[in-house]
């Protein structure tokens, strides 16, 4: 899960000397909200919708619309421009990432090369695709949620009880955030279960670990048993 492997590639970029109209122009069209501004090829900055918003938004009320596009074609990209803006390198885990544009408050970011090159931007809308990715949600089926014991073959237990009813995992997985010591929350998503079978299946999962809840993304029903 390496954000070499979810980053936009086609990054588009612009230049420091580019006009403020140019890059709203090309945000645009591109429909992104995030551009890596370059100085002979290497990054110097960044500018985002919020930046070319927060810079017109004092004049554009009391200017006339030509006035304003003059205005516009005036401002520089440096002008207006994030400096020494937060990066990625393009071998950081997908997790790596999202704990970065968390702990800095961004919604994105440039990824960088071991040459220190602009190859690719990856966003939050890239870690939401990973997410949608890694769980199988996208595919629908039905989700368990348990809180087992933490001890080896724990969770092959309740795997294999899935298995024995004829399921296909399609995800699994496990935290310890919330919970007590000893114990860990884990999370299935499975494919191909005879819902003629659930309630036994619910019955038997109940005996290996506590059911905290069953989603069945397919039929929209959801039973939350405790948290």
């Amino acid at each position: 899960m390496l954000v070499k492997n979810w980053m936009s590639k086609q990054t588009v970029t612009i230049d420091l000397d580019q006009s403020m109209q140019e890059a709203m122009a090309l945000m645009k069209k591109h429909a992104i909200r995030m551009l890596p501004v370059l100085k002979k090829g290497k990054l110097a900055g960044i500018v985002t919708d919020r930046d070319l918003k927060r810079a017109s938004a004092s004049d554009a009320t009391t200017l006339e619309i030509h006035e304003l596009l003059y205005l516009l074609s005036k401002i520089k990209v440096k002008d207006i421009m994030a400096r020494d803006p937060i990066t990625v390198p393009d071998d950081f885990t997908v997790e790596e990432t999202a704990e970065v544009l968390l702990k800095n408050k961004i919604s994105g970011a440039p990824v960088l090369d071991a040459s220190g090159q602009v190859i690719g931007v990856i966003t939050q809308s890239d870690i939401f695709r990973v997410l949608i990715s890694l769980t199988g949600v996208g595919n629908r089926g039905i989700q368990f949620a348990f809180l087992i014991e933490d001890r080896p073959g724990s969770i092959k237990e309740v795997a294999d009880i899935v298995r024995e009813f004829g399921g296909r995992i399609a995800s699994i997985l496990t935290s310890y955030d919330n919970v007590e010591s000893g114990f860990r929350k884990v999370y299935i998503r499975m494919h191909s279960i005879d819902r003629q079978k659930l309630g036994q299946l619910k019955d038997v999962l109940r005996q290996k670990a506590r059911v905290l809840y069953m989603v069945d993304h397919r039929l929209n029903q959801r039973e939350i048993y405790s948290d």
